[in-house]
């Protein structure tokens, strides 16, 4: 399944990118979720987006977050 991707990334004081809308956990992680995994992504971002309506992008989303969030994860 292809990415929600659109290349606007910008994270949220929450971690969640206000171009896709996923958390950055979700974002590092893609890659090894299985179908029904993403697709249960897919379906909640519309409602995301009317969440975060208003929110800007306060941090970018930097190879240091990338990494901090892979310790976390392997947690």
């Amino acid at each position: 399944m292809h990415s929600p991707c659109v290349a606007r990334c910008g994270l949220n004081a929450d971690d969640y990118c206000m171009g896709c809308f996923r958390h950055i956990d979700e974002i590092v992680t893609w890659s090894q979720m299985n179908d029904e995994q993403q697709q249960l992504i897919w379906d909640s971002l519309t409602a995301r987006k009317q969440q975060f309506l208003g929110e800007s992008n306060n941090q970018t989303l930097s190879r240091a977050k990338w990494l901090e969030a892979e310790k976390r994860i392997k947690r």
